[in-house]
């Protein structure tokens, strides 16, 4: 018997107490103002789309094999032209000092330590240049969302290629904002509005308070600064006249790899694919626009099925764990994206949070490889993984 030696850091002993995602986010609800938790925690409506995201991943079977050599794991891959040390980057997310003021630096830095990709959002609280600046060497993708002003959109595409990014992700299910209601009930604002519910929270929440009121005031790093709340910004702003045609006019104008983001049916899949774009994200948004949309991972066999020979196939919404990140490998997604997930590990600690958000992912793929018995991504395949049944659709006919 031996005693352990006490570690007097008060944010590394609640970050090395962390063995989960979850358990990172039971950290971060604690040191987090609740409007700023519930931006991230939250979705649309009844969020049951988010729900349903998690629950397909939980109702998976693994199907392991045993008598394997596994004292080696290579969890290294290609995506997009260019590598990837595990089979997830961190996903576009917007707002992001307002959940953490080290924001997309700290996202941006532990990426490029990792040596994964970091996805930039337009409405992110850090120039392109200074997400460069952070992740020098490393591989950064750059989010649009299309806006009524055509030219400012293109401007930003123009920057990021200026500064050598390798990916434009275009976000396309968000032609009006989804019903978020938990940032209703709290008035959510850009920056946060002080009444007395906020001020009574900021009492139990002081550092974030302090670092929040001391650092450099929070904005759209890319836009104009915003006074009212985040879904009167995006109805103003957002143009929900686009079509595949304007995305064809796009993809013209960027010089690198070209995804399109929010992909929630087949038929689309396949007319993105007819128009040679790069890669295509089975997302629905983190459950944050339509409630009670497509499961992006019960949708994964047949797209890959139908399109996966020419185009690659991302996946996010729903991961909260390496297992999850394995399991869409296996049936045949590419790649993966995290956003919650990195967010949790942000508002818990910051740049160590999230590489701490990163380390309990990439030990979880690791674990999973093994003890299914396989040794690198290539050998993982549909048959590791039987979806059970929970929410089948019934055949019907309308009248």
């Amino acid at each position: 018997m031996k005693f352990k030696k006490p570690e007097l850091n008060a944010k590394k002993r609640r970050l090395q107490s962390a063995l989960t995602i979850y358990d990172l986010r039971t950290i971060a609800k604690r040191c987090t103002p609740k409007a700023a938790f519930d931006y991230t925690d939250g979705s649309a409506e009844a969020e049951i789309s988010l729900a349903r995201a998690r629950q397909a991943f939980e109702d998976i079977q693994f199907n392991p094999s045993i008598l394997r050599d596994v004292s080696a794991v290579d969890t290294a891959t290609t995506v997009l032209g260019g590598p990837a040390a595990l089979p997830f980057g961190i996903a576009p997310t917007g707002f992001t000092r307002m959940m953490q003021t080290e924001g997309e630096i700290a996202g941006a830095s532990a990426a490029g330590a990792a040596g994964i990709p970091f996805s930039l959002s337009t409405l992110g609280t850090c120039s392109i240049e200074d997400v460069k600046a952070a992740n020098l060497h490393g591989r950064n993708w750059f989010q649009l969302y299309m806006w009524k002003d055509r030219d400012r959109s293109m401007a930003l595409v123009d920057r990021a290629a200026a500064a050598g990014f390798d990916t434009l992700l275009i976000t396309v299910d968000v032609p009006v904002a989804g019903a978020r209601l938990r940032d209703n009930r709290n008035g959510m604002t850009i920056p946060p509005t002080l009444g007395i519910k906020t001020i009574a929270d900021a009492i139990l929440r002081p550092a974030w308070w302090i670092n929040f009121l001391t650092t450099e005031p929070l904005a759209f790093a890319s836009l104009d600064r915003w006074s009212g709340t985040i879904a009167q910004y995006l109805d103003s702003t957002f143009d929900p006249t686009v079509t595949f045609e304007d995305l064809a006019w796009i993809k013209e104008q960027w010089p690198g790899k070209l995804v399109v983001k929010g992909v929630q049916n087949l038929d689309d899949a396949r007319k993105l694919g007819s128009m040679g774009v790069d890669g295509i994200v089975l997302s629905n948004h983190g459950g944050r626009q339509l409630d009670r949309a497509p499961i992006p991972f019960h949708l994964l066999p047949e797209v890959v099925r139908e399109v996966g020979a020419d185009t690659e196939i991302l996946l996010d919404t729903g991961i909260m764990s390496g297992a999850d990140i394995v399991a869409a490998v296996a049936v045949g997604a590419r790649f993966t994206l995290v956003g919650r997930a990195y967010l949790y590990g942000l508002m818990a600690g910051g740049r160590e949070g999230v590489d701490r958000a990163i380390e309990i992912l990439s030990s979880q793929i690791r674990r999973t490889m093994r003890l299914l018995g396989v040794t690198s991504l290539a050998e993982l395949e549909p048959a590791h993984v039987t979806q059970l049944e929970r929410l089948t659709p019934r055949s019907h006919h309308w009248a």
